[in-house]
């Protein structure tokens, strides 16, 4: 039976509804705002997987293009491989949900959020989020804790919950916030270089005010919801892991001690292997067994000590929780690129490089509703070398995909224009090492390649990752994290901006949530680090190089009047291919009169320069020009002067003295120096020979 509910949220109407659709998924909620509607289903296995340790959750997000009347493109004209937008925002339904299954839940869950409707003035995004939330929790996978998501923008000051395409036009921020009844799970967004305190202030708004969509979950629960599945989460095998901790516990400690990753790693699986046969050694098969599993329990008392040593103030690696590890800068370390760096932090190192290309390389978006040309790219890989794994080579997976947005997102706001730096730009970050945080060392090392290959930022900008550990009411907040600090720590925070406010920041909780004050002490310690960050960051480089490189194209661009347009393009673009063909360069026409030329030989640009100039140039009396001669009369010869511009050079001024025969003087294809004489009311213009003889072409030609 179908069972709708209905509340205005964000000044619009918002429907949930369920048993209509989708009713054999165990799961399915569908929500409206406006014509945008998201259907999202949530069904699980009846078993767990065979051997599995983890929880097995599947999120998808998918646009499909018939919600807005569309055809998909390409030769098959059917959906392909997820797109961008879809891969991010199927990390953003799986981030906030995931830490909210119970420990121990290993049965195969999947959610699918798909987009069955869509107009033009409401984002699906969110309402996904939402849509996912209500599905399991109506259903019956153990999922007790319903989330919702919002966006918050931010027009002339004021936030906005939930704004239109068009409000988000005028906004200087743009986050995605979830979060519980209590607490908030995740944080997603940009912003234009904003105050730590607006970026609170933001967030905490954007929880207030989702409140109404948790109200709206427990009321289609109440109404509709079935009896969750008897589950009891596997207690800890607390007899094992004391057992485990009386013979190797020391060992562990000075294991998790060890500064260097891999030597860590090497340590503390010895420590490992030895307590394993320790607990076993001279046991029956029956205690063996009575045990459980040993490789989980040492793995709980890992998570344990190390936590313990954190909040006692001792990091993995010996350093404060303040302080960030050290950092080393290297520039122009590849001769052939456009803008190369090298930025270590740690165990972290990210190579990244610049390309600097034309409008030809710029990379069509297209989405449900709209379609843009993107100017800046960023591509982020993390080859398993980085790691000491030998993997095969795939394609970029989600992570890859999440990564290098959120620092596509930190750098793209201090880029020049497009009128002021008229390149496609492309960033690529490589990770040559991981130790956690290699998404920020990806924008520390892009900001190091853009001014090394001469783009003419704003500004430079850091980004740091923040880590927390948080035991009941007591907490410790960390800078910096290493890889460990992160898998085994509550929060995944990275916030990136320059030396006055905030670019991107994304935020993972791997507990039920985390309050006002941690945000706002967590922002405080990553300003702190991130300007210690740009300050070892300028040591290297610190303003723009002045020129591109010598192996970058050259973007030259002139203005010509709109109605002239059709004088560089052609008949059936004859004029610009010829341009093109005689000089090898680019030649992009925009519509507001601007033309831009683009080659590695400069010589060449001005050479297309110079012809562009003059098919749009206007004639003038009494200048002179250089011309062809392409017609013979009788009376005289017509002269081409500028492409597709010619004029009579009549016989009495072809010579000072007396001419009998036109062909006395000149011949077809013969170029010489004339002067305009005069151009009639009818656009007919008079040249002369004559007028120009004795003149030195180098001193009136431009």
């Amino acid at each position: 039976m179908k069972t709708e509910l209905t509340i205005d949220f964000a000044g619009a109407p918002l429907t949930i509804e369920t048993g209509h659709l989708a009713k054999q998924a165990h799961g399915a909620v569908l929500v409206t705002v406006g014509e945008t509607i998201v259907m999202s289903t949530a069904v699980t296995a009846n078993d767990a997987r065979e051997g599995a340790d983890f929880l097995p959750l599947t999120c998808d997000y998918q646009e499909r293009p018939w919600a807005a009347g569309k055809i998909p493109g390409g030769f098959f004209k059917r959906e392909a491989r997820p797109t961008e937008n879809e891969t991010l925002i199927s990390r953003m339904i799986d981030r906030p949900i995931r830490p909210l299954f119970p420990d121990g839940w290993y049965r195969e869950t999947q959610i699918i959020a798909t987009v069955i409707s869509k107009d033009d003035v409401h984002p699906s995004d969110v309402l996904a989020i939402t849509a996912s939330s209500a599905a399991l929790y109506i259903s019956k996978i153990p999922f007790t804790t319903p989330v919702a998501g919002v966006r918050v923008g931010r027009v002339d000051g004021r936030f906005v919950c939930n704004p239109t395409h068009e409000q988000m036009e005028q906004s200087d921020l743009d986050l995605i916030v979830v979060g519980t009844k209590d607490a908030i799970t995740m944080v997603e967004g940009g912003a234009n270089f904003l105050p730590e305190s607006v970026m609170v202030d933001g967030i905490m708004f954007g929880h207030e005010s989702m409140q109404p969509l948790i109200q709206l979950q427990e009321q289609l629960r109440e109404k509709v919801g079935v009896a969750k599945v008897e589950f009891d989460p596997p207690a800890p095998e607390e007899d094992t892991i004391k057992l485990i901790s009386d013979l190797a516990g020391a060992d562990l400690s000075n294991a998790l001690q060890t500064r260097e990753k891999i030597q860590r790693y090497e340590n503390i699986d010895a420590v490992k292997k030895a307590a394993k046969a320790k607990v076993v050694e001279g046991k029956s098969d029956e205690e063996i067994a009575s045990l459980g599993n040993v490789s989980h329990a040492f793995g709980e008392l890992k998570y344990r000590v190390m936590r313990k040593m954190i909040m006692d103030g001792q990091r993995v690696d010996g350093r404060t929780s303040t302080q960030v590890r050290p950092i080393e800068c290297e520039i122009s370390r590849l001769p052939r690129t456009h803008g190369s760096a090298i930025f270590t932090r740690g165990e972290t190192q990210a190579m990244v490089i610049v390309t600097l290309g034309t409008k030809y390389d710029e990379q069509k978006i297209e989405g449900l509703t709209y379609e843009e040309w993107r100017r800046f790219l960023l591509h982020y890989n993390f080859p398993p070398f980085s790691v000491g794994e030998a993997k095969f080579l795939r394609g970029p997976g989600r992570r890859e995909i999440g990564h290098g947005a959120l620092a596509r997102r930190g750098l793209e706001g201090v880029l020049p224009s497009a009128d002021d730096f008229p390149y496609t730009v492309r960033v690529v970050s490589d990770i040559l090492e991981s130790n956690g945080s290699s998404s920020m060392a990806t924008v520390c090392g892009g900001t190091l390649a853009l001014m090394d290959a001469g783009v003419p930022i704003t500004q430079p900008v850091a980004g740091i990752a923040m880590g927390l550990i948080k035991e009941g009411d007591d907490y410790v907040i960390l800078s910096d994290i290493l890889g460990d600090e992160d898998h085994l720590g509550d929060m995944d925070f990275k916030v990136v901006g320059g030396k006055d406010g905030v670019s991107s920041i994304q935020m993972d909780i791997k507990i039920g949530g985390i309050n006002k004050e941690i945000f706002e002490k967590a922002l405080e310690q990553a300003r702190v680090g991130r300007i210690h960050i740009l300050g070892e960051m300028a040591k290297a480089i610190d303003t723009p190089r002045s020129e591109i490189s010598e192996y970058a194209p050259r973007i030259l661009t002139i203005n010509i009047p709109v109605d002239r347009i059709k004088d560089v393009i052609g008949p059936g673009g004859k004029t610009i291919r010829s341009i093109v063909e005689k000089t090898g360069v680019k030649i992009d026409v925009e519509d507001d009169g601007r033309v831009l030329i683009a080659s590695s030989d400069s010589a060449k640009a001005n050479e297309a320069v110079a012809l562009v100039r003059q098919y749009t140039a206007d004639l003038e009396v009494g200048k002179y020009y250089m011309g062809r001669v392409v017609k013979i009369m009788d009376f005289g010869a017509f002269v081409e002067v500028l492409p597709g511009q010619e004029g009579l050079v009549h016989i009495s001024q072809l010579a000072n003295e007396r001419v009998n025969k036109v062909e006395d003087i000149c011949k077809e294809g013969d170029t010489f120096l004339v002067q305009v004489l005069d151009i009639d009311r009818t656009g007919r213009v008079r040249l002369s020979r004559k007028a120009a003889l004795g003149v030195n072409p180098d001193d009136v030609l431009d």
